[in-house]
């Protein structure tokens, strides 16, 4: 049996059930394996979830204290942040198993799971 490929969300404080449930169709879309989230304010606001497509039904939606705890083995951890040294994601090889990592909708990542990433790549919006 070959290696199987893989990813996996990690959400930083995610601050609203609209972003979750973006977050959930387009891991939908994707084929992501799992999406984690940490923090509480999400918990609060969950019961307005908008994942319209009921993705949390195939793909699961897991709160946690702390995402370096639960890297998948063989995953290598990539945040996803707009910083300088960080790399276009259309020019980024990705590994076989990642787990991309996104900040709040309303700041960044802090510096210490930025430098926990083997990678940080960001999005271009041109």
């Amino acid at each position: 049996m070959g290696n199987k490929r893989y990813s996996c969300i990690g959400l930083y404080n995610p601050k609203s059930p609209e972003n979750v449930g973006s977050v959930m169709r387009a891991a939908g879309c994707y084929g992501v394996a799992s999406v984690f989230y940490t923090g509480v304010r999400y918990e609060r606001a969950r019961d307005f979830i908008t994942d319209t497509k009921k993705v949390h039904h195939d793909i699961p939606l897991i709160g946690i204290d702390d995402l370096k705890k639960i890297l998948p083995l063989g995953c290598i951890p990539v945040a996803v942040e707009l910083v300088e040294g960080a790399r276009p994601l259309p020019e980024y090889t990705h590994p076989d198993r990642a787990l991309y990592i996104f900040g709040p909708e309303d700041g960044s990542l802090d510096k210490e799971i930025r430098d926990w990433c083997e990678d940080v790549v960001y999005i271009p919006t041109t």
